[in-house]
Parts: C-alpha cells; structure tokens; sequence
C-alpha cells in the first residue's frame, strides 16, 4: 500500500517532523518568556499541589505543564515541553481536519505546512502560555466533530463523545473555547438531518460530555494543601473567573483592537534582552504569506460555498467570539485560533484553483517557506549581533 493511501500514517509523520521542527533550541530563551511568569509559578504550584494559582483562568493548561515540570524538571525544557507536544498536535489535527473535510492528502499537506510555519503556532509551540493548548484541543475536536457527523448512526455517538472531550479539554484551558462547544452541537444536529432523534441525541452527548471533561480537570484543585477547592464551590469559583476575566485593566503597550489581528498591525515582542551574554528575540508575529494571503483565501472559500466555505465561516466566526467577549484589553495572541483557520485556508483555497495553475500552489509554499526563514532569528530566540538587530525586520513602526 502506497504512503498517500495511509493517511494516518501520514499525520503521525508530520506530528514528528513538526516536533522536530518546534523542539530545535527549545531551552532559548533561557529565561522566562512574556506570560511564562505568570503560567510557571501557576504551573508549580499545581505541581506540588500547594495553593490556587493563575485562578482567573481553568486549570488544564497549567496542569500539563506541571507535568513536563515534574518529567523534565524546572527548567526551560521542563516548561516547554509539553507546549511543543500541544504545538505538533495542532498540525496533525490541521491535517486530519483537512482530509476529513476534502478527502485529499495533497491539500491536507499543505494545510498542515502551512499551520506549521504560520508563525504564530511555532512561538506558541515554544512558551508556556495557554493558546498553543487552546489551539490544540479546538482544531481537534472540530476534526472530530467531522469525523462524527459522517459516522453510521451506531458510531455516531462514540465519536461525538470524542469531540466532546476535546472541546470540553479547550474550554478547560480557556473559555475562549466555550463557543465552539455549542457549534459543534449544531453540526451534529444538522448533520443528522435524515435521522433527527441520533442527530440530537450525539449532540446532547457531545455537550454532556464537554461539559464533564472541563469541570473533570478541576479535581486536582480539591487536593491542595492551602486554600483547596470545595466541590460544592464549582459553581461560585465559575463566577470568580467570570469576574477576574471580564474585569477593568490598565493599558499595556502591546494591547490591540480584535480588528487588528487580521492585518497583523500590532505583534508581540515576548523577549527581547541579554540572554547568556547574547542579544536574543522572540517576536509573536504570523507570516506575512498566510496571514495576509489567508485573508484573500478566506473570500475565495465563502465564495466557493460548500466545504470550503465550512473553513471561510470558522474564521468568520473565531473572529465575531473576540468581537463579543467582554474583555478590557485585547492582544494580538488572542488570534492564534484564527491564524490557523487561516492557514487552513490557504491550502483549501489554492484547491480550487484549476489544474493549470496548480503550480500556484507549491509557489506559494515556497514563498511561505522562505519568509518563515527569513523570520526565524526573530521568532526562535536566535543570537542576534547588538540590541539594535531587530531593525532588520520591522516592516512598520508599529511591529517595534
């Protein structure tokens, strides 16, 4: 059997070379990256099973990060160990996404190339926040939901189920999540159209099982030595959050309007300082191919209708969520979901192109390939020569 008619194989090749990819140099910075001050302590203390931490958020990242704490100890690898497994899982979800909905190898290739140098998943895949989690479990899980709406009827059910625990396991990292819970349940209910009563009852397991999975990961909080969680809390600590994340902040220098995101206006310096004697950087910024070019593939997937319109519409609405949610600041990592929809995308785009200008595709690969080489120094904490270094690669004033 040829390699293209073994698609599973496929998807754990590239969760290897994506590995592979994110893993070179993991422990640069050696010092704590932008929000990592915030997630390690947190992480820490789940570890030890000490105090509540980081509270405003679900406990689920933190608690994966304890466990690349407690596998490669308190260092830099120990803290980005298990952002990078969650950085490889979300291209062999883009991938599996891909095939699942066009059933072509060729596209969900390029699909997960291009998840894989957008950027924005590699710095992610290389710092302990919340979002390469985030990432991972959403894409997941609406790979599933896929998987389970074209199920038999008897299968239906298990494989909503599925769906429902990785989407319940984002909502546990960050209710950014929540939303798309409820989407696939739509899904599933107008996917069984033909057979209503398995339509609803798959998606009354996926909700119940969404809604199991995210209050699940807060079990370990019952065990604390200080201050534990009381189960019959559940509920009031849910409006603790509520209150923490939807609360008035100061301004920060890095904030920036939802609107923004798509035009990549405002990046993210998450370092920039002496690291063991050598000027480093790690700039959270997409690639310019993808991030701009996804925007003009986005249109040609809503125009096409269809599936490929099931891709332009999940940007449509990741973007509407952060239009939505009640929050004081916004920042450009808040559109780390939104940059992989427009990864996906592109390569779902240049799938409707007809087969004499299929040579657009790899084209524009090797462009996206080239530009993410060109970024590397800036997003991987490479040595740079003096601390004005980073002039090479700011395009706008506002990238400074």
């Amino acid at each position: 059997m040829r390699l293209v008619d073994r698609p599973r194989l496929i998807c754990l090749i590239i969760a290897a070379a994506a590995s592979l990819l994110f893993a070179l140099h993991l422990d640069r910075p050696g010092k704590p990256v932008f929000d990592e001050v915030h997630y390690v302590p947190a992480a820490r203390a789940m570890l030890a099973l000490d105090h509540p931490a980081n509270t405003e958020h679900p406990p689920l990242a933190k608690e994966l990060i304890a466990v690349g704490l407690g596998v490669f100890g308190d260092n830099p690898i120990g803290w980005r160990a298990m952002p990078l497994l969650a950085g490889a899982a979300t291209v062999a979800a883009g991938f599996a996404f891909l095939i699942l909905l066009f059933g072509s190898v060729r596209t969900a290739l390029f699909g997960a190339l291009f998840v894989a140098i957008n950027q924005t998943v590699f710095v992610q895949a290389r710092v302990a926040m919340l979002d390469g989690f985030l990432g991972a479990f959403v894409i997941a899980g609406l790979a599933a939901t896929i998987w389970a709406a074209r199920a038999p009827t008897g299968a239906r059910a298990a494989r909503a189920a599925l769906a429902g625990l990785l989407l319940g396991a984002g909502v546990a990292v960050k209710w950014a999540a929540a939303p798309y819970v409820a989407l696939a349940c739509l899904a599933i209910l107008a996917s069984g159209r033909q057979r209503p009563v398995a339509g609803l009852s798959a998606a009354i397991v996926l909700g119940l099982v969404a809604v199991a999975a995210y209050f699940a990961t807060f079990v370990p909080t019952f065990f604390y030595t200080h201050d534990p969680v009381v189960p019959s809390d559940l509920l009031a600590l849910q409006q603790r959050m509520y209150a923490a994340q939807t609360q008035v902040l100061q301004a920060h220098p890095y904030q920036s309007d939802w609107w923004s995101w798509p035009l990549m206006l405002r990046p993210i310096w998450y370092f920039y300082e002496l690291d063991a004697g050598v000027q480093r950087g790690v700039l959270l910024i997409g690639n310019p191919a993808i991030m701009w070019g996804g925007l003009v593939a986005i249109l040609a997937c809503l125009w096409a209708r269809g599936r490929h319109a099931i891709i332009g519409g999940l940007w449509v609405f990741s973007i509407l969520i952060w239009a939505a949610i009640p929050k004081s600041l916004g920042f450009y990592y808040y559109y780390h979901l939104s940059g992989i929809f427009a990864a996906l995308a592109c390569a779902a785009g240049l799938s409707l192109l007809p087969p004499r200008l299929r040579w657009i595709e790899p084209a524009f690969a090797a462009l996206a390939v080239a530009l993410f080489l060109y970024f590397y120094p800036i997003i991987s904490g490479g040595a740079l020569s003096d601390p004005q270094d980073f002039n090479r690669w700011m395009w706008s004033d506002s990238w400074r």
